[in-house]
């Protein structure tokens, strides 16, 4: 709160210039002394002159105590010649307003408590702009290639047995040891066709890029049993779905130049990318696991980090979460097998 009036003597030219640019109310009294000033002014502010007495005359004593009102804020107010004679000094009272203050924050426009519902409604976080904003200036480092087929829907092999009138068969998928990774069996006639996934009996994926074929045996309602041995074929590339999401596998050999020759340092193996495209439709927090097996552990080794660096700038989220596993075997195919499959940390 400031003073509501402020006291100061002041030389009378500086006092004049004050009260015709002031504001606020002011009241001046001249004191006599030996010299004389003279100024023509339109104060603004409000303010009251005493003259001093004149010697040896009447009239100088009827004006001894002259009273000169300055109206701040208003139009009019001018006095065309207005003399000090003294010494030069003029007693200035300044007469100010009564600053209030009201800290009351309940009273605050933009303060308002109200219902928990109001509080909720005003805090609201606004969690689409941000993600809007941000797509429109950064573009995405991943590009997808739906145009991309290494990776067919559907069974990787499909049987079609010819047989009628039997009382029970079974089939038998095996490998090029002869050994039996997945079995298919059943009473009366068998169905007119078998698919196969690509996952042996304990659900794991056979290894992409070996031999395989099929044994199939029917008995008849005799006991006597005959025996079919079907041709061999190669399993590539295929997919399948689990709780955690999808498993890709591969042959290594897939990853080759088409016409030979290696890749250059900024060429990507397209069926790496359709690897990302596919991985990139699951949730980023995953983790993407990278096994490789091959007949040495440097040959797997090696694989495993060059998958690396290709899937890295196209598999979404943290490129920490890629990891590799190389594993050996002495059965494992040429250029080795790949899987890749997503794991909840």
């Amino acid at each position: 709160m400031y003073p509501s009036v402020r006291s100061r003597w002041i030389p009378a030219a500086a006092a004049l210039a004050f009260l015709a640019l002031g504001a606020a109310t002011a009241r001046a009294e001249v004191k006599p002394g030996a010299s004389a000033v003279t100024r023509r002014a339109r104060p603004a502010a409000t303010a009251k002159a005493t003259a001093p007495k004149p010697a040896g005359t009447a009239a100088a004593s009827a004006d001894s105590s002259r009273t000169m009102m300055l109206k701040g804020g208003e139009e009019g107010t001018v006095f065309r010649t207005l003399t000090v004679q003294g010494e030069d000094r003029i007693h200035i009272e300044v007469e100010r307003p009564v600053l209030k203050l009201d800290v009351d924050p309940s009273k605050a426009p933009g303060l308002d408590r109200g219902t928990v519902r109001d509080v909720l409604d005003r805090t609201t976080p606004d969690l689409e702009a941000p993600v809007l904003a941000g797509s429109a200036r950064d573009a995405s480092p991943w590009v997808a290639h739906p145009w991309l087929a290494h990776f067919p829907e559907g069974a990787v092999a499909r049987f079609r047995p010819e047989v009628r009138n039997v009382a029970s068969w079974r089939l038998l998928v095996v490998n090029a040891r002869a050994e039996s990774v997945a079995v298919f069996h059943g009473e009366g006639d068998p169905p007119r066709e078998v698919a196969w996934d690509g996952r042996a009996t304990d659900g794991s994926p056979v290894r992409p890029g070996a031999s395989y074929s099929y044994i199939f045996e029917a008995r008849d309602k005799a006991g006597n049993k005959r025996n079919f041995v079907g041709e061999g074929f190669r399993v590539n590339s295929f997919r399948y779905e689990t709780a955690q999401g999808p498993v890709l596998v591969f042959a290594g050999h897939e990853l080759d130049r088409p016409g030979g020759g290696a890749w250059g340092a900024d060429e990507t193996p397209p069926i790496v990318m359709q690897v990302a495209t596919e991985l990139n439709q699951e949730p980023v927090e995953r983790t993407v696991r990278i096994e490789v097996t091959a007949r040495s552990a440097e040959e797997a080794n090696d694989l495993g980090r060059r998958l690396m660096r290709w899937m890295s700038p196209y598999v979404m989220g943290d490129p920490a979460r890629l990891e590799s596993v190389g594993f050996v075997a002495s059965d494992a195919p040429a250029g080795a097998a790949v899987k890749v499959s997503t794991e909840t940390p």
